[in-house]
């Protein structure tokens, strides 16, 4: 079984000035002379961690992450003013062009593999390659998954009775009971998230990320109690849930207004090699994304980890992408 590798720290870092307000954080570490990786993270507005770096072989990999808008060492914190798809996109290549890298291996996590998609379908010759885990596209029945009555909520049912009552108590829903339709639970979140006091925003952002928290593992803590409590958990859960909720709500690129998978007929992906990873026991992504994904991606592999669920702190999960990883260095 593949481990992470050891801890490692930036050589290089700095802020890219993207507009409107925004500098977005960016770092290197590894071999600066190895194969250009860069790692986009979930969310949206997830921010990057430590860990990610141990998923790339320091002495082969040119690693490069870049916290998105609005989150992690991104400022303005938890911003939404002018963070949609697109402007992340356009980041990611303003990131690259100042790196100097002529092509990079795209690694992207949930959110991520959105990103990572949206990006090659736009330049799609300066990707040398993708590894996914955990596939999200942001689609209409993705979305209705996570946020609406009839999907996750049908497995996890209390947890879904207590997302959907922290919001209620503020802004009640029309339907009555749990019976959210048209992602009206969603809609919901992003108008207090947006315009609440600060005390209600902090609460529901707390209760979004507890919703999605109960989700991602198959090895969840016990008993789940409401982990956010530092000063850092709750910034982090602030701009996870104002962004996400933003960007699902009102982003052109997603959902009906858009679709992320390409089709057969789009080709963006036919030369382009890669590795999907995922969960069988994913509840926040389920594998459906990832089987789609595969039918109009020829020389994209797919491999289910049958222990594993959505977080890439399943260790099972973990192994398989780390592993993955190390399989693209022949690829180059």
């Amino acid at each position: 079984m593949s481990l992470l590798y050891p801890a490692i720290t930036p050589h290089h870092s700095g802020y890219l000035n993207v507009g409107h307000g925004h500098q977005v954080y960016w770092e290197e570490c590894g071999n600066p002379k190895g194969r250009p990786v860069v790692y986009l993270h979930g969310g949206p507005g997830g921010g990057c961690t430590p860990t990610a770096r141990r998923l790339f072989d320091p002495h082969r990999y040119r690693i490069i992450l870049m916290d998105q808008r609005g989150c992690g060492r991104s400022t303005p914190h938890a911003e939404t003013a002018h963070n949609f798809l697109a402007n992340l996109v356009a980041d990611l290549e303003q990131l690259r062009i100042l790196l100097g890298v002529d092509k990079w291996l795209l690694c992207g996590g949930s959110w991520g593999c959105t990103l990572a998609l949206a990006y090659t379908k736009k330049f799609a010759n300066c990707v040398s390659g993708m590894v996914l885990r955990g596939v999200f596209a942001a689609q209409d029945q993705e979305l209705d998954w996570l946020y609406k009555e009839g999907g996750a909520s049908r497995v996890f049912r209390s947890e879904w009775q207590t997302y959907v009552q922290a919001i209620d108590t503020l802004r009640p829903l029309k339907v009555p009971g749990l019976q959210g339709q048209s992602c009206e639970v969603l809609r919901a979140y992003d108008e207090v998230l947006q315009s609440g006091k600060p005390d209600q925003v902090l609460a529901m952002a707390k209760a979004w990320c507890e919703w999605e928290d109960a989700l991602s593992s198959v090895h969840p803590s016990e008993p789940f109690l409401h982990p956010y409590v530092s000063a850092e958990d709750e910034m982090h859960c602030l701009a996870m849930a104002k962004i996400s909720a933003h960007m699902f709500a009102h982003d052109p690129d997603l959902g009906s207004r858009a679709n992320m998978l390409p089709s057969t007929a789009d080709g963006f992906l036919k030369d382009i090699p890669g590795i999907i990873v995922q969960g069988q026991f994913d509840m926040v992504t389920p594998v459906e994304t990832a089987w789609q994904l595969k039918q109009v991606w020829p020389l994209g592999q797919l491999r289910v980890v049958h222990t594993a669920g959505h977080s890439s702190q399943d260790p099972a999960l973990q192994s398989a992408l780390v592993s993955a990883l190390d399989e693209m260095l022949s690829e180059d």
